[in-house]
């Protein structure tokens, strides 16, 4: 049994306790990137920034952090857990002094999960204090940290968000924001970042816009955000999305924006739409909920299925199920229920009540499937163990046939930009053909959505070969960056790759 171990860093010391993973769902599932949320010149900054980490904690929920500058001095709280768990406490906001925030919600994607990788990063700087926040993965991060550390740089966590504060410091340029723009044109991969120096908050986009970032405003005040939720739930007004290739700059002088990569057609995630992003978000001018009903007609027309109720896999697969019973006229019933207060961090002390683990979170409504012919619908299939338990449990509960639709394509390839997806050869449809893979499942069928009908979901008459108009790798295994930290792997590099910031 692993046990809690102490670390200090920076005078701080705190208690440590060992990353404990989801069993129920044996890793099953696309686990969250991060996300980030900045605001300056408001008096109530770290408060409505902790609001605004709420709206996005799904993006997120191992850690949480702010940092304040209250025209003098900068203030830190970092916390593991949720951000209600860490920032609920009216005492925790009071030391957060100051008018303007940045704050961070992450899952790990590089870096183990202790408080020293926590979000917002900090370090005082030749000119004052730089703190950043990070949505997204870096390609050559590695890359750039081994050669940080040859020439002599200290690391003090182990993720890719360092190299960042690292490549700022070493700048030799006089105004923070050309220290700044240096540093990130020497990163590749997919970034949405906010920083927070002693005049000025700044937001940045990767040059293809595969991260989300949106501008908003409050009272007269600016507020950077991964989402547009993030805005709704403090009353903010959104304005417009960051640029693919843009920084803006906030400051008392109001706001100021330019390019610092060459302009070129974006191609945001197509997961932010599948998966990531909240159903009540608007990203790149779409509404999420909106693209996720058009997704399950999509599947609807490319392959019906003769049944008498359809039903979603709570709670990703709700909108898509929705587009998939109404288009084929078939009734839609909550088969499933899902139990919204497992902790995330139970484990189940033997195999026999381990197998158990999925009823934790999802429970069988036997009235809407007894006798009946359903039809599930979920968002996406990544291993397929958590598809086989919840098959099973539809004909333990009494289901005649039960058939499966996915309302995105087969995940044949892993992802190297801020999604925790497993190696290829643990992706189910990377091992498998179909069949296979519905034999694997126990459903009486199988069909995933092809990649033209993504598209057509998305407003597009079909995927452009040539110059595809969305980060699409997962099902394509057409990279948009250089996978630079891959092309000079070692066993210990592809460990790191592997690790789950």
């Amino acid at each position: 049994m692993m046990s809690a171990r102490s670390e200090t860093w920076q005078g701080e010391s705190w208690q440590v306790e060992p990353r404990q993973v989801d069993l129920d769902l044996d890793g099953d599932t696309l686990r969250e990137e991060c996300g980030v949320f900045g605001i300056y010149g408001h008096p109530d900054a770290a408060a409505i920034t902790a609001l605004g980490l709420h709206a996005l904690q799904h993006r997120g929920q191992e850690a949480a952090g702010i940092v304040s500058f209250d025209g003098h001095v900068f203030h830190l709280e970092r916390k593991l857990g949720l951000v209600g768990d860490g920032f609920s406490d009216r005492n925790v906001i009071e030391r957060l002094e100051g008018v303007s925030a940045i704050g961070h919600v992450r899952y790990s994607t590089t870096g183990e999960t202790v408080l020293r990788n926590v979000q917002p990063l900090f370090a005082e700087l030749d000119g004052g204090g730089f703190a950043v926040a990070h949505n997204g993965n870096l390609t050559n991060g590695l890359t750039l940290r081994r050669n940080l550390i040859r020439d002599g740089a200290i690391c003090q966590s182990t993720t890719d968000t360092e190299v960042i504060v690292h490549l700022v410091a070493r700048s030799r340029q006089k105004l923070v924001v050309d220290r700044f723009v240096e540093a990130i044109q020497q990163i590749e991969g997919a970034y949405a970042l906010v920083a927070l120096t002693n005049k000025k908050l700044i937001g940045a986009r990767d040059p293809l816009g595969i991260r989300p970032l949106v501008l908003g405003e409050l009272d007269g005040r600016y507020i950077l955000a991964s989402e547009t939720c993030a805005l709704d739930i403090i009353g903010a007004r959104f304005v417009r999305d960051i640029e693919n290739g843009e920084v803006v700059v906030i400051s008392d002088d109001g706001i100021e924006s330019f390019r610092f990569a060459p302009k070129q057609a974006p191609r945001p995630c197509i997961f932010e739409y599948i998966y990531f992003a909240r159903p009540d978000s608007v990203v790149n001018g779409r509404s999420v909920y909106d693209v996720r009903k058009s997704m399950g007609r999509e599947l609807a027309l490319e392959s019906p299925a003769d049944a008498d109720v359809v039903i979603p896999v709570p709670d990703s697969g709700v909108p898509a199920a929705l587009g998939f019973a109404q288009t084929c006229g078939i009734p839609y019933e909550l088969g499933i229920i899902r139990n919204h207060y497992v902790g995330r961090t139970f484990i189940q002390p033997t195999q026999s009540v381990r197998e158990l683990g999925v009823r934790m979170k999802h429970s069988a409504n036997r009235s809407a499937i007894a006798g009946k012919r359903i039809v599930l619908v979920d968002d996406s299939l990544v291993r397929g163990t958590t598809s086989v338990k919840i098959v099973r449990m539809m004909r333990e509960a009494g289901a005649r046939e039960v058939h499966f639709r996915i309302a995105s394509p087969p995940i044949t390839h892993p992802d190297f930009y801020g999604i925790d997806t497993p190696e290829k050869e643990k992706l189910l449809a990377a091992t498998h053909d179909l069949e296979a893979m519905r034999q694997y499942i126990g459903a009486d069928s199988l069909a995933f959505l092809s990649i033209e009908g993504i598209y057509r979901s998305m407003g597009e008459t079909n995927r452009n070969a040539a110059q595809p108009q969305f980060t699409d790798h997962c099902f394509t295994g057409d990279y948009p960056t250089p996978l630079t930290d891959l092309s000079v792997a070692t066993p210990r590099r592809l460990a790191l790759l592997a690790e789950a910031d």
